[in-house]
């Protein structure tokens, strides 16, 4: 869940940035968002070497649904 809040408030992240904000291994991270990506979640743009991600449109409406709950 922190993953999905991090890439929508920084959209066009890298896994090294995600990873520093949320203070983890990046092999852990690595393996989240690949699994955030297979469930549609997140979308991997490559730009040269630099992989970068975003929500997908799925995403963003998951977000929109979660922040239903935390404001409320």
């Amino acid at each position: 869940m922190e993953i999905l809040l991090l890439v929508a408030r920084e959209r066009g992240i890298h896994v090294e940035g995600i990873a520093e904000n949320l203070q983890c291994n990046f092999k852990t991270i690595s393996e989240h968002v690949r699994r955030l990506a297979l469930a549609g979640l997140i979308e991997k743009k490559y730009q040269g070497n630099a992989v970068t991600h975003t929500l997908s449109p799925y995403g963003k409406k998951f977000i929109a649904f979660i922040n239903l709950f935390s404001y409320s």
